[in-house]
């Protein structure tokens, strides 16, 4: 088969389109044959030589993707040969064909294409488990969401609205600032332009947000403890602003607010397969109804990876940009 690989760490030019040895499923795995794979900013840092893949894991970048089911091995039941699927991975979306463990499959949802199913697995589960089952968002709270426009950012919004719950966001123009109003956002941030803390203060009546979705990291660390509410809950799931920032214990305390950072791709496959059943449960029923849905900014040949992960680079894109095989 052919996969993206990296024979060296660089720049978007490292990414080179190859013949490597075909996938063999192990026991309890399925052997997807790919349709589309989807960009996301750790694919970036793996081709920089800044994230390496778990150990196990496929080398190739890629950690979600559609397709059918080729092959499945032992002990696996529910799923059959030829089934549309797409899948959470720790590595190998970058590729025609791929292994998956059961657990990190789910069933292509009605109504959603073959290939923008590869928008979904990464965003899903990385929002439903990080501001639904970690951070508890009910309805008639405030999510604050950093990067609305990106894959997280829009998949966050559209959840937290079915839910019930008011929605900030924050993003650098106002294309993507309107685009996410049409997803339903109720208070609109340019970073660029606004200090987001007073923003959100002035729309909650002086009270905060009650979750801080974030992928910035330390650069917000602290902006981000201030614009809590009282009992409010800061996720971190990023740290495209740095990893290290300085953390203000007493305005925490004082705020009885707590402060959680998860990653998705290194943990253990019970813990993954715990969250993909979880947005299969909850979140499915929603992209079936026609009440969220994937959104994709474009689509370009898996073999120009390179020019996707410039999209990206530039922060060129709203919602998801996909690689696709013919």
């Amino acid at each position: 088969m052919r996969a993206i690989t990296i024979p060296e760490p660089g720049g978007p030019e490292a990414l080179v389109w190859d013949e490597v040895p075909d996938p063999v499923p192990g026991e309890g795995e399925v052997l997807v044959e790919v349709a589309a794979s989807a960009v996301n900013r750790a694919d970036l840092l793996q081709r920089q030589g800044f994230y390496d893949p778990p150990p196990g894991a496929s080398p190739y970048p890629g950690l979600e993707c559609s397709g059918r089911i080729a092959a499945v091995g032992a002990g696996v039941s529910g799923w059959a040969v030829g089934d549309e699927v797409c899948a959470l991975l720790s590595g190998g979306g970058y590729a025609e064909k791929v292994a998956v463990p059961a657990g990190q499959l789910l069933p292509v949802p009605e109504g959603v294409g073959l290939d923008k199913a590869a928008a979904l697995p990464e965003v899903t589960c990385t929002v439903w488990s990080n501001i639904f089952m970690i951070a508890h968002l009910r309805p008639a709270e405030t999510l604050l969401v950093h990067g609305g426009a990106s894959g997280i950012g829009t998949m966050a919004i559209q959840l937290a609205k079915a839910v019930g719950a008011k929605v900030a966001v924050t993003a650098g123009s106002k294309e993507k600032l309107d685009f996410c109003a049409e997803l339903g956002a109720d208070v609109l941030i340019n970073y660029r332009e606004q200090d987001f803390v007073e923003e959100i203060k002035a729309a909650t009546d002086g009270a905060g947000a009650d979750v801080i979705l974030d992928n910035m990291g330390a650069k917000y660390l602290d902006r981000n403890v201030r614009a809590l509410a009282v009992n409010g809950r800061l996720a971190i799931i990023g740290m495209q602003g740095g990893i290290k920032g300085e953390l203000n214990i007493a305005m925490l305390l004082g705020k009885r607010g707590a402060v959680t950072a998860t990653s998705l791709r290194a943990r253990p496959a019970g813990e993954k397969a715990s969250i993909v059943a979880a947005v299969r449960e909850h979140v499915w029923p929603l992209i079936s109804a026609g009440h969220v849905r994937p959104v994709v900014d474009r689509e370009l040949p898996m073999s120009d990876a390179a020019a996707a992960h410039r999209v990206l680079e530039e922060s060129g894109n709203i919602g998801k940009v996909l690689l696709t095989l013919p």
